[in-house]
């Protein structure tokens, strides 16, 4: 791929390496910020309960007589068909243990996911409900306008941190590619494909 892509230096090879590792490592980033934010929120707002003792619940909370199981995602396209299925099994788990107390509330899952909007016309998945962007953030807050109230600090924080990072990326780029010059290059610097595919790709000897 990086060869179709047309990459003829070592410097344009490690930056497109980097920023595809470093796009991954900001979602999962985003992703556990956002479950935080949205943890602390539901809080707030309804005296919630963040990590429930049951795997994949994510935040346990009490709302017009019902108790609801939340597992948080970042958006709406998160898993296939086999994380969807153990999501449901999450599900039916807690309801089962809640269920033991006498007091016990009438029980929703919901699958939470920070951004983005529905695919289906219909939130109810039958056995869970799909909120999504404004949706989800207005369900753990109470406030229709909070998805837009939590731009603002995300932002702020964010430039305060920009200088810094670019700084140090620009450092980074420029040792690793220092490192791949000395063992992928020649002497003209051009990339040698043969000898980056045989390290990546060859069979080691029998």
């Amino acid at each position: 791929m990086l060869k179709a892509k047309g990459l003829s230096t070592p410097r344009d090879l490690v930056k497109t390496i980097l920023d595809a590792f470093l796009s991954s490592q900001e979602e999962t980033l985003l992703g556990g910020f956002l479950e935080g934010l949205a943890v602390f929120a539901a809080e707030k707002a309804f005296g919630a309960k963040g990590k429930s003792s049951t795997t994949g619940i994510d935040i346990e909370m009490d709302k017009a007589g019902i108790r609801y199981f939340v597992a948080v995602k970042s958006g709406p396209a998160w898993g296939n068909s086999s994380q969807v299925a153990k999501m449901r099994e999450d599900f039916k788990l807690a309801a089962k243990v809640y269920r033991q107390n006498k007091d016990a509330l009438p029980v929703r899952g919901v699958n939470g996911c920070c951004y983005g909007k529905q695919a289906m016309k219909s939130e109810d998945r039958g056995d869970y409900l799909k909120l999504c962007g404004q949706r989800f953030w207005e369900f753990i807050s109470g406030e229709p306008e909070f998805y837009f109230k939590i731009v603002e600090p995300i932002g702020h924080k964010a430039k305060e941190r920009n200088a810094e990072f670019l700084a140090q990326y620009e450092l980074v780029v420029d040792a690793f590619t220092e490192v791949f010059r000395n063992h992928f290059c020649g002497p003209d610097n051009l990339i040698l494909w043969d000898a980056l595919v045989k390290h990546s790709s060859q069979s080691p000897a029998p």
